[in-house]
């Protein structure tokens, strides 16, 4: 599970309601003293990795938005008594490589904290997830939606929820093939080109599919996330990673609530924020509320790559910023300055050579043409590392 459930929940335990005030108001819950501990990851039953996250929440007011629980000790306890300690790898984030448990058994998250407070979650059965079947898109007038499809044979999972992490390969508006070396402008060597770029995000909402109420346990193009037609992501090759977890039927109900609680508010028609139970407690004050739901499970993933002539040729990305050159010269035509070293030469500066400008009929540099960083430089907003999987 990735930190997007520390942010909803936050936003969940300080929602007010203000629209339609004129007067200032500061609600109670910007400033109040109380910090509640949010507990996210689920203990994977298979042989893949236990990662848990420990963090506490923060008024709006401090101006932290993060706020991790370290020192602690962290364990995974059977019903029959068999413990399985965590070990904190990074800042509140605890982990164990695969702990292949019994389907047969129950299983729980106990945490002491440094100051000596205990939790523990409920037992939790072990949900095996079935494969996920596919991952596709279909093609929409104003985008793309990304769906999922599974199926569970053995009529047993009916609840489900997925998170996807998306990939997608862009450029910059404009091609450098020069760079300042502090002194002077040289060309960029093939290890210093900043024209294509590799962006990636997750989801930031609670995706959940339910065949609880069908004569089949199957979810047919259960959608995920929607694409813009002009969206960057688009225009050289996108891929999307799906992971999905089988819920109990309590687990879902969870994630229901809490997805109506954060996703689903805003206007007098939506349901009225309510307080999101989950399976955490503390062990000595049983009203202390506690954020988040472990689930015991297994998971499946799979990935599909989406290229941009499998889309429709009227799609245009657009581009986030509003670009132009301009030509800066050694010796500028009017005032004789030399504008490349005033502008271009500087390590740190905010414009970047793009092309040479040559003299009429030579093959003499006078200046390059240039344009701000955020047009240029597409490692601003990604990586030129192509990633691991791509293909």
């Amino acid at each position: 599970m990735n930190s997007t459930l520390t942010k909803i929940y936050y936003s969940t335990l300080l929602l007010t309601v203000t629209v339609g005030c004129r007067k200032p108001y500061n609600p109670p819950a910007i400033t109040a003293p109380n910090s509640y501990l949010v507990v996210e990851g689920i203990i994977n039953s298979g042989s893949d990795s236990t990662i848990i996250q420990l963090s506490r929440t923060v008024n709006l007011s401090s101006g932290t938005t993060n706020n991790p629980v370290t020192g602690a000790s962290v364990s995974v306890q059977s019903n029959t008594n068999t413990s399985y300690p965590l070990t904190e790898t990074s800042t509140g984030h605890y982990s164990v490589a695969g702990l292949n448990l019994s389907n047969t058994q129950t299983y729980r998250l106990s945490i002491i904290t440094a100051q000596n407070q205990q939790y523990k979650s409920d037992f939790e059965p072990v949900k095996v997830s079935p494969p996920v079947d596919s991952v596709g898109f279909a093609i929409l007038s104003d985008g793309m939606q990304l769906y999922v499809n599974t199926h569970d044979p053995n009529n047993n999972t009916h609840y489900y929820r997925w998170e996807y992490a998306e990939t997608w390969q862009f450029h910059s508006e404009y091609f450098s093939g020069f760079v300042t070396d502090g002194t002077e402008i040289v060309p960029r060597t093939q290890s210093q080109l900043i024209y294509n770029c590799f962006g990636n995000d997750t989801n930031s909402d609670i995706v959940l599919g339910s065949s609880a109420k069908l004569t089949s346990d199957v979810i047919y193009q259960g959608p995920l996330v929607k694409v813009g037609s002009t969206s960057e992501k688009l225009e050289t090759k996108y891929s999307i990673l799906v992971t999905q977890y089988a819920l109990t039927s309590d687990a879902y109900t969870f994630y229901t609530n809490l997805k109506k609680n954060t996703e689903q508010l805003g206007s007098i028609f939506d349901a009225q924020p309510s307080e999101i139970a989950g399976n955490i407690h503390n062990v000595n004050n049983a009203t202390e509320p506690v954020l988040g739901y472990i689930s015991v499970g297994t998971t499946q993933s799979k990935r599909i790559f989406v290229s941009n002539s499998q889309l429709p040729s009227s799609w245009t990305a657009t581009y986030p910023y509003q670009c132009q050159e301009d030509t800066f010269y050694y010796s500028a035509p009017v005032n004789h300055q030399n504008q490349v070293a005033t502008n271009l030469v500087q390590a740190n500066s905010d414009i970047i050579p793009t092309f040479a400008v040559y003299s009429r009929g030579t093959s003499s540099i006078i200046g390059f043409l240039a344009s701000d960083a955020q047009c240029v430089d597409c490692t601003l907003r990604g990586t030129t590392t192509q990633p691991g999987f791509w293909k």
